[in-house]
């Protein structure tokens, strides 16, 4: 398919997608309450996969899944980032922090970790699951303005579990050059994407990109990419 055609059919499949999320928040959010009143009722916390589909429910734009990623995505993820590197390794989106988990597997101490999260049911269990980790309750497409002050060295490596699809290119290139902006040279950003294409296309110019073998063992399937400056 031509360049022009693929991006035409990508902005139609992603103005359905948002539509379809929209209508289908009317319908969630009635059910978001009514988890939250059996919680409260019966004095319990559900578990990370409820906690998940709840939020997703309440803000299907805002959360990049219906459940925290699995093991293998979250492993594939980590590889990409060197443990033997220096500074800061900022998490955008860790949700309940599968992927935070695979980071510390693979030799990144807790206390390099710089996990930047919305949602404040997610930093609740965050907070109690990584209190060595520097934790940040903010908006992850505002990232020069929330982290600019508090990254004392330039980062090693973002690593993102953002839903980039559902936002506007214009969003996307953004957070991807203010991230660019305050990671070390040739640095990796890395994403993992449900789409059979890249979330950035390389035709906005300015880094390179490679792709993972698709996660078949994730639901959905998934891919990581990984994007350095050039």
């Amino acid at each position: 398919m031509p360049l022009p055609a693929l991006r035409i059919f990508e902005q139609k499949i992603e103005r359905q997608f948002r539509l379809f999320e929209i209508r289908k928040a009317l319908i969630g959010r009635k059910i978001g309450r009514q988890i939250r009143e059996f919680e409260r009722k019966r004095g319990i916390r559900l578990d990370d996969d409820v906690h998940f589909i709840r939020s997703w429910i309440e803000r299907p734009l805002s959360i990049g899944a219906v459940k925290p990623s699995s093991k293998m995505l979250a492993r594939a993820m980590a590889r990409y980032v060197d443990p033997h590197s220096e500074g800061p390794v900022v998490e955008l989106g860790p949700g309940t922090g599968p992927v935070t988990e695979a980071l510390v597997a693979a030799g990144i101490a807790p206390s390099r970790l710089v996990l930047l999260e919305f949602n404040p049911t997610f930093c609740r269990i965050l907070r109690a699951r990584y209190p060595q980790a520097t934790l940040v309750q903010g908006d992850a497409y505002s990232l020069r303005s929330v982290l600019e002050k508090l990254l004392l060295q330039p980062a090693a490596a973002f690593v993102s579990g953002l839903p980039l699809v559902t936002k506007p290119m214009a969003t996307r290139e953004r957070l991807l050059r203010e991230a660019f902006d305050l990671m070390q040279p040739g640095a990796p950003f890395v994403q993992f994407t449900y789409s059979v294409i890249s979330p950035l296309p390389t035709r906005l110019g300015g880094f390179s990109a490679q792709a993972s073998e698709r996660i078949w063992m994730n639901l959905p399937p998934a891919r990581v990419w990984v994007y350095r400056k050039t």
